[in-house]
């Protein structure tokens, strides 16, 4: 057992933007809590403001995204926010939102990053970190997690679209840090193939999806002005999206997590297999 320090932010940080799937404008705000209160999303838009505790037990799979809480007061497109929380180690934040769905922004975690950099972070108590000490694993089909002993948080992914030439392979390994998060994962957009998202878009599915908020691949092309922002920008956010979901867990840990071909389904499924070990031992 080893620990770090828990932390918040020194200081309230705002965001506004349109939600991916609803399309709607959206206000976010963070603001600093005390020790051992987690991360808990607050509905300011309904009469009774709930609270929902940012934890995988409240998680599920939405389309494309990770939710939480109950469908008529829950909070979709939570990972992106929540991966650069856990990157920084912001673990004691209340987030008041006026809306179903947390903003897109760029489609990355870039801009909350960047903010929590802004305003800092503030330490607390000690937290306990948790060493795993033997495999955890989850597999269904073609999708494959696992998490070995490592004395370092690395993520590792393999991505396989084999019906696009762009995305039919990609690998990305990195350690986790405030570092490397920063430089290597944050800034990486959600993406889709055109001929995977469009149905959706015609059924009014995805009414604040853009250019502006994803990468779009056609034809084996980027359809985005200016492309790519790393070659391997799409293996890069699927690590992005997997951290997001695994800070559900709500604990410290060290771990090699190494995916192949998962999303927020099996993310979820593997988030919750670690909690039970992490509990059991």
């Amino acid at each position: 057992m080893s620990f770090v320090k828990q932390k918040t932010l020194k200081s309230a940080i705002s965001f506004q933007g349109i939600g991916l799937f609803t399309g709607a404008s959206t206000s976010l705000r963070l603001i600093p809590a005390p020790e051992n209160t987690g991360i808990v999303f607050k509905r300011v838009d309904l009469q009774a403001t709930p609270s929902i505790l940012a934890h995988v037990e409240a998680a599920d799979a939405g389309m494309r995204c990770t939710r939480i809480g109950s469908q008529d007061k829950g909070i979709q497109t939570v990972e992106h926010l929540l991966s650069a929380l856990h990157a920084f180690g912001v673990c004691n934040v209340f987030i008041e939102l006026d809306g179903p769905e947390v903003p897109i922004l760029d489609g990355s975690a870039l801009f909350f990053s960047q903010k929590i950099i802004e305003v800092g972070c503030e330490e607390q108590g000690d937290r306990p970190v948790y060493h795993l000490q033997e495999p955890v694993f989850f597999s269904q089909g073609e999708t494959h997690i696992v998490a070995i002993p490592s004395h370092e948080l690395r993520m590792s992914y393999t991505l396989h679209y084999p019906e696009s030439s762009l995305l039919s392979s990609q690998f990305y390994s990195v350690v986790i840090n405030e570092h490397s998060f920063l430089q290597e994962i944050a800034p990486c957009r959600t993406f889709s193939l055109y001929e995977e998202i469009a149905p959706f878009i015609a059924s009014g599915l995805v009414k604040g999806g853009s250019l502006d908020n994803a990468v779009i691949v056609k034809e084996g092309k980027v359809m985005n002005e200016g492309g790519l922002r790393f070659p391997d920008e799409m293996v890069r956010h699927k690590i992005l999206d997997l951290l997001g979901d695994l800070a559900l867990i709500n604990r410290s840990f060290l771990a090699h997590v190494i995916a192949i071909r998962s999303g927020h389904r099996s993310n979820i499924a593997f988030a919750k297999e670690m909690l039970r070990k992490m509990e059991n031992t």
